[in-house]
């Protein structure tokens, strides 16, 4: 297994990305930092590959994967996808590289393991300038089969809180790996949440999963209503989607507002609960209750995307048995994705 990172590296060096680009082009697994997470990848045309991703993270079989690439036209255009509408064209143009997945018509190259075998394959482009290296130095390699994608869910164990560093990413992983395997350090994710998944395949685009990309912005570039891009109900299954996901040891409890908090915190101590293992994740404006560790404290919904998972996964490093979350009281930036996340946290497993 190689390291790619050094003590205080924020980026890769272009000797790690060629190594990273030839290891995956050989099969193997790479730890891929990106704006959002950090994600495990595989050669998206590799069925051998994909399959230990599934191996590696426990990944029940049929989940679909989202297929990250350099050039999104070209793989829109009868590659990894076939029969692209202006719809999604539109939007990768407007939006690419970035936090935004569309779903589209799969192309020749997508196979099922990557579909779930499904009609429509999830292609994004990521901005993060140490993914954006390794699938064009993939596309350099073997210019013969570019565009070249790479399947990459989050680099952590199947259902449990995604890594936003280097260290989690390693952590959660790296027993796992095999020696050709490659860790690539790029420094915190800066979304710090999973994209935006959008249906392309009807006429107006329907969030399958919110994201760093919200729905008033997605809504502005189509010409329609929040509301409409918010009307998710669709068969395509998509990552992420599962009642109970991105979810910690500890007991997420989610609260309209601080007051809400404080009494089930009462409640929680009056049935003879545990006062020295409760977290709060909460707005900066939000004062923190007495004998309760402070786990984030963001400013505004983007600080709270970003901040969220590192919060969740110290609250285990901690051997925290509670978490008390209040969401974000601004109403612009990613409010829809942490809502999303917070109550998959707190959802019964």
């Amino acid at each position: 297994m190689t390291s790619a990172s050094t003590a205080g590296a924020s980026l890769a060096s272009p000797d790690d990305i060629d190594i990273a680009a030839r290891a995956l082009l050989d099969g193997a697994l790479v730890v891929l930092p990106t704006e959002t997470v950090y994600g495990l990848a595989a050669r998206a045309d590799s069925p051998d590959a994909v399959l230990r991703i599934y191996d590696v993270k426990g990944r029940p079989a049929g989940h679909p994967l989202i297929v990250h690439v350099a050039d999104g036209l070209a793989a829109l255009s009868g590659v990894w996808g076939a029969d692209a509408t202006a719809l999604a064209r539109s939007l990768a143009e407007e939006f690419w590289p970035g936090p935004m997945t569309l779903v589209v018509p799969r192309g020749p190259r997508t196979p099922d393991i990557v579909t779930g075998g499904q009609s429509t394959v999830a292609i994004r482009v990521p901005s993060h300038p140490v993914a954006a290296a390794v699938l064009q130095r993939m596309d350099e390699l073997d210019p013969a089969g570019a565009p070249h994608g790479v399947a990459a869910p989050s680099a952590n164990r199947f259902g449990r809180v995604s890594p936003t560093t280097y260290a989690d990413a390693r952590a959660e992983l790296a027993h796992r790996l095999q020696p050709r395997d490659v860790l690539l350090d790029g420094g915190p994710s800066k979304v710090g949440v999973e994209s935006t998944i959008v249906d392309c395949t009807g006429v107006l685009p329907r969030i399958l999963r919110p994201g760093g990309v919200t729905a008033g912005e997605i809504a502005t570039a189509c010409d329609c209503t929040p509301d409409q891009v918010r009307d998710g109900a669709s068969d395509i299954r998509v990552p992420g989607s599962l009642p109970s996901h991105y979810a910690p040891d500890a007991q997420v409890v989610v609260s309209p507002d601080l007051q809400a908090a404080i009494a089930f915190l009462m409640a929680h101590v009056e049935a003879g609960g545990p006062v020295d293992r409760i977290g709060l994740i909460a707005p900066a404006s939000d004062p923190t209750p007495e004998g309760v560790l402070r786990l984030a404290a963001p400013a505004t919904s983007d600080d709270y995307a970003r901040d969220l998972y590192a919060a969740l996964r110290r609250a285990d490093t901690d051997s925290l048995a509670l978490v008390l979350a209040i969401p974000p009281s601004d109403d612009d930036g990613p409010v829809d994705a942490v809502l999303d996340r917070l109550h998959r946290a707190a959802a019964p497993r």
